[in-house]
């Protein structure tokens, strides 16, 4: 089991598409996220899908799918584009879908650029998919055990030094790495310290800045639930005071959102969902419009 893993991760790293889904998938079961993928014009176009809204969470999804490619570093795949929707039966052609319509097909949609590993990461990936096979040598070839023997001890050696130079100077840099995060951790420290006790003198200040985010919090969390009935509503509406009432409530949840602190946790993903509600409002007054 642990080969075929391996054998697949293999296969991601040499670029292949149905691979790279299925290392996703596994990567992303817990929040329960499938994943499609299309490779088209030199950009891997991911479609992430789930039951629920709170699932496809902008920045949390982003950064473990950027983590998960990184760490495969697909070959010649440098550009991803991330889109995001709520779990459809549709299967087929859900790329042309939503390039023909973005904003009523999609959630969000984010383009990221996969770093690059650093080239002793890139040695040992190299050696790591291509292990060298043995390969069986008949004694009737008239080589001598003893040549034989001289000739494998003469390659291993080779390699142990070839491994050992480079085991050596992998530690070099990690120990001056080690040597300027201990420098830095000190100046944290000394700044951590100075910024506690200026934290002790300012109670008041800290007890408005708890306040302020737990209004925010409340705010997020009632928009996501009045999107989350907009977005239920608008699959049944039919007339003109429906649709209406389905802009009012994607309007209302797009000021609560415009009102989450920039202290709150989740500040980035309430400016985004600002104008996706926004443009869903937008659209269902056009819809109430046609009635």
């Amino acid at each position: 089991m642990t080969d075929q893993i391996n054998d697949i991760f293999i296969q991601a790293r040499q670029g292949s598409v149905a691979a790279i889904i299925q290392v996703l998938n596994q990567q992303l079961a817990t929040l329960d996220v499938r994943i499609r993928a299309i490779f088209s014009d030199g950009v891997l176009q991911l479609l992430c899908e789930a039951p629920e809204i709170e699932q496809l969470e902008q920045s949390n999804l982003v950064k473990q799918v950027k983590h998960t490619l990184e760490d495969i570093s697909p070959r010649n795949i440098r550009k991803v584009n991330i889109n995001s929707r709520i779990v459809q039966e549709q299967q087929l052609l859900w790329l042309d879908e939503i390039i023909r319509d973005p904003k009523d097909k999609l959630l969000w949609s984010q383009q990221i650029t996969l770093t690059k590993p650093n080239i002793f990461k890139q040695i040992a990936r190299h050696f790591q998919t291509n292990k060298p096979q043995p390969i069986p040598i008949s004694l009737s070839t008239g080589i001598k055990p003893i040549q034989m023997q001289n000739q494998n001890q003469f390659q291993l050696g080779m390699m142990s030094g070839f491994f050992l130079s480079l085991l050596m100077l992998v530690l070099g840099i990690q120990v001056n790495r080690w040597l300027n995060f201990s420098r830095l951790d000190r100046i944290s420290i000394t700044e951590n310290t100075t910024e506690n006790i200026t934290l002790q003198s300012s109670d008041s200040t800290i007890k408005n800045l708890e306040d302020t985010i737990a209004e925010s919090k409340e705010a997020f969390a009632q928009a996501v639930r009045l999107a989350q009935e907009a977005a239920a509503d608008g699959k049944t509406a039919q007339s003109q005071e429906e649709w209406m009432a389905i802009a009012s409530k994607w309007q209302q949840a797009a000021r609560l959102m415009a009102s989450v602190s920039p202290n709150y946790s989740r500040y980035d993903v309430a400016v985004n969902r600002v104008e996706l509600y926004q443009k869903n409002s937008d659209i269902a007054k056009q819809e109430a419009n046609k009635k």
